[in-house]
């Protein structure tokens, strides 16, 4: 582990490392170093996608994912467009913008949030409180950030009045938007940060801890769910869990060297 990795972990009160929870255990967590998990099997079912263990792992393979399309082309820049001037629901009226989404646009990582609060709304890039320097540090736990390999994405595009939760009409209003950007990400992983996030990408009722360390599949991709940062600043005992959840993230995009696939 590097100098550099060991301080980001004890910035976010990580030290000495979590060791993730082999499925069968649910006791306390061990430490040291982070053993990467084997890639979770995803069975596909009517409400989505389940988590089965690795000895149980059904065949065959993951489907393949999605072909990329250019993200960085013409049907991305009139996405976003579509997005800066939406009006399809009464948050625009008191918005100073919408909030696209920033990062990588060839990403491994689609992270979805919940939506804009007032910094997000007043400089139109996602995550840039207190909540998004966390989401960084997390990010960079990894070796990932959002200029390489993170795309960052919310439910909802506009700022909910007083940063209260989006309603549900507000993000199935949102949501094509939503799908347009994965299609066009065509991302290996989709992390969704806090219950807002994932009950729009899963279309089903979310707590977030009964669908920690679970994987969920969103047209083919696999999905990833975890606390909100913001959640984490006002509950840091749960940061170990979170980062758990990462570990497992970066274990399914990016195996170890000589692992079989």
């Amino acid at each position: 582990m590097t100098p550099q990795r060991a301080r980001l972990l004890a910035r976010l009160g990580l030290a000495p490392l979590w060791r993730l929870r082999q499925p069968a255990d649910d006791g306390a967590e061990g430490e040291g170093d982070v053993e990467p998990a084997q890639a979770p099997a995803v069975v596909t079912g009517s409400t989505g996608a389940l988590l089965l263990p690795a000895n149980e792992r059904a065949e065959p393979d993951q489907p393949a994912l999605p072909a990329r399309q250019d993200a960085g082309g013409a049907d991305w820049e009139a996405l976003e467009l579509e997005i800066r001037g939406c009006a399809a629901c009464p948050l625009h009226r008191q918005r100073t913008q919408a909030v696209p989404g920033i990062g990588d646009r060839h990403p491994s990582w689609l992270v979805v949030g919940e939506g804009p609060g007032a910094e997000e709304d007043r400089r139109g890039e996602p995550f840039v409180g207190p909540a998004g320097q966390l989401l960084d540090a997390m990010l960079a736990a990894v070796g990932l950030s959002r200029r390489e390999g993170v795309f960052i994405a919310n439910a909802v595009k506009c700022r909910p009045p007083g940063n209260r939760t989006p309603e549900a009409d507000e993000i199935a209003s949102c949501f094509p938007y939503l799908r347009r950007q994965v299609r066009l990400l065509a991302p290996r992983l989709i992390v969704a940060v806090g219950r807002p996030a994932a009950q729009a990408l899963l279309d089903q009722p979310v707590r977030i801890a009964d669908a920690r360390g679970r994987v969920f599949e969103f047209e083919g991709i696999p999905v990833i769910v975890t606390y909100h940062p913001a959640y984490l600043l006002r509950n840091p005992q749960d940061k170990g869990k979170a980062w758990e959840d990462l570990c497992r993230a970066r274990a399914m995009t990016h195996p170890p060297a000589g692992a079989s696939h």
